[in-house]
C-alpha cells in the first residue's frame, strides 16, 4: 500500500487536487470499493458507489481534512451511500413504479412513438389552421364528421374534403400507393 496523501494539498489547486484525489483513490479505492462490493452485492453499483464517495472527497474537503483519519472518513461514507442506496431500492413508490412498468404494453412507446408525433405534427404545420381542427377532431377527439362539422361552421362535404386531403398527403409523406 503507498502513503497516504498529504491533506493540506486538497486547496492548492486544480492540479493539486487532481494529484491528491489520484492518491487518495490509489491508496484507499481498493477498500472502499470492498466495503460497497459487501454492502450492495453487486460489482457494478459498487463500483458506482465507490466512484460516489470519492466524489464527496471533492464536494466536502473540510469534512475529510477534520476527520481522524481518511480512511475511516472514506469508509463512513462509503457506508452510509450504500446504506441509502438499499434503503432507496425499498422504497414504497419503487415498487409502484415497477408494477406500472411492467403493466405498461409491450407496444408502447419508446422513441418511435416520439417519431409518430414528431410526423404528425410536421405534416399538420403544413396545412391550414381549419384542416388542423379538423384532423385533430375527428382523430384524435373521435367526433364524427357532423360534429367537426357543425364546430368548424362547414359542411359535412367540406369537412370530409378537408380529411381527404390530409390523408392523401400522409400516404404521400408516408410512400403508400
Amino acid at each position: 500500500m503507498t502513503t497516504p496523501p498529504d491533506l493540506k494539498v486538497i486547496d492548492g489547486g486544480p492540479q493539486d487536487r487532481h494529484a491528491f484525489l489520484h492518491e487518495l483513490y490509489k491508496s484507499y479505492g481498493g477498500s472502499v470499493y470492498g466495503r460497497c462490493r459487501f454492502l450492495l452485492k453487486d460489482a457494478t453499483k459498487a463500483e458506482d458507489a465507490a466512484q460516489e464517495v470519492f466524489v464527496r472527497v471533492l464536494l466536502q474537503p473540510a469534512s475529510l481534512r477534520t476527520a481522524n483519519s481518511p480512511l475511516a472518513w472514506l469508509m463512513k461514507v462509503a457506508t452510509h451511500h450504500c446504506l441509502n442506496l438499499l434503503r432507496a431500492e425499498q422504497a414504497p413508490w419503487r415498487r409502484s413504479f415497477e408494477r406500472d412498468e411492467l403493466a405498461r404494453p409491450e407496444g408502447d412507446g419508446g422513441e418511435r412513438t416520439l417519431e409518430t408525433r414528431d410526423l404528425v405534427r410536421s405534416l399538420l404545420s403544413r396545412v391550414d389552421p381549419e384542416t388542423q381542427a379538423a384532423v385533430v377532431h375527428y382523430w384524435v377527439d373521435g367526433m364524427t364528421l357532423e360534429e367537426v362539422a357543425a364546430l368548424l361552421g362547414r359542411s359535412v362535404p367540406t369537412v370530409r374534403k378537408r380529411l381527404e386531403g390530409f390523408a392523401a398527403l400522409t400516404n404521400e409523406e408516408l410512400e403508400v400507393p
